[in-house]
């Protein structure tokens, strides 16, 4: 039986190949904390829309030649990441 990380790893190579992106490296792990940090910081349904939306960003920004793939991603995980801290210190009682 497979564990968790490995049918995640699985499944992002399956994904990406299915979506011909065969060359995209992917940081998992990166991914589902900036998902974490979406879910805890705003409201869990944040987290899938958030690394959408950042991952969708990080494809304009590398498609365009603003930057490279790694570039791209990193920048997008990082604005999505101070936003939704921003978001939660924002919403806390008092702010």
């Amino acid at each position: 039986m497979k564990s968790k990380d490995e049918t995640l790893e699985d499944w992002c190579r399956a994904l990406l190949q299915a979506l011909e992106l065969d060359g995209v490296e992917v940081d998992v792990n990166e991914v589902l904390a900036l998902a974490g940090v979406a879910a805890h910081s705003v409201v869990r349904p944040a987290a899938p829309l958030t690394t959408f939306i950042a991952g969708f960003a990080a494809g304009l920004a590398s498609g365009s030649g603003q930057a490279t793939d790694a570039v791209a991603m990193r920048a997008a995980m990082g604005v999505a990441r101070k936003l939704a801290n921003d978001y939660a210190a924002n919403e806390a009682p008092g702010a």
